[in-house]
């Protein structure tokens, strides 16, 4: 196996790396371009994918909140959200096969997976991964920012969409076009941190249907917006979206990895 440390100029910041700012189609060969960069370093015969960190742990998000859980970590993220908690996962990772991360994952023992980041979906052999783990028989989740086509997942996989508010920073990286492949299986997430978030959230929800078409998720950013003042407001407009906190960070110290 190869060690990778991403070097810093190999993933430009947003707005480089992301749909949205130069329309679609300039869009789009930008991320081709940062993924040509991100493969240059280490080269192999097999499906690869750069790897932070694999663990077991409790789900602490999702509708999945509760459940023991496999996450994989993959390395490199494209956004750079003001509230990010994973930020040793932009650059610092380890080229793994698909078969090798696979076979760990299997070893845990544990029918639930997570495919996280950074934004997995910039690695694309990440889609073979997630087949792979379909093929297993493991319920497969992945998180990913809907700043990058996911269309291009497995059918099976359970796509848990993180819509990016106005104070992450990066709300104008969203690809709206994603919204018209969710399906009921799938999830999309709001992290709200004041109010303006919660009221634009509100808009989105209701401009695209989505109770319509997939289940939705409202949490807060942690030790931000009391989760109080979310769960009221929620309570007083009738949302059909389920509240959540990161359980995991009431559990463990919040700022514990591998938890």
């Amino acid at each position: 196996m190869n060690s990778v440390v991403f070097a810093r100029t190999a993933f430009l910041p947003s707005p480089a790396c992301g749909r949205g700012a130069g329309g679609e189609g300039t869009a789009t060969r930008i991320v081709n371009d940062c993924r040509d960069r991100y493969y240059s370093t280490v080269s192999t015969q097999e499906p690869s994918v750069v790897v932070n960190e694999v663990y077991a742990s409790i789900q602490g998000e999702s509708s999945y909140a509760g459940l023991p859980c496999v996450f994989v970590r993959l390395t490199g993220c494209n956004l750079r959200c003001i509230y990010c908690d994973t930020e040793y996962a932009f650059y610092d990772g380890e080229r793994r096969t698909v078969t090798n991360v696979a076979d760990q994952v299997r070893g845990l023992g544990i029918a639930l997976v997570e495919i996280t980041g950074g934004e997995p979906l910039l690695q694309k052999d990440c889609v073979v991964l997630a087949q792979r783990l379909l093929n297993s028989g493991l319920t497969v989740l992945i998180e990913t920012s809907g700043a990058l086509a996911i269309d291009t997942l497995p059918p099976g996989v359970i796509r848990i969409m993180d819509i990016k508010c106005p104070s992450s920073s990066e709300s104008g990286k969203m690809d709206w076009s994603n919204i018209d492949h969710l399906t009921s299986r799938d999830e999309v997430k709001f992290v709200i941190g004041n109010r303006d978030d919660y009221e634009w959230a509100r808009q989105v929800i209701k401009q695209h249907d989505l109770p319509r078409k997939c289940s939705i998720l409202i949490s807060t950013v942690f030790g931000s917006v009391p989760p109080k003042d979310v769960a009221g407001w929620m309570l007083e407009d009738k949302l059909p979206a389920r509240f959540q906190l990161q359980m995991h960070k009431y559990i463990w110290d919040p700022k514990d990895r591998g938890v």
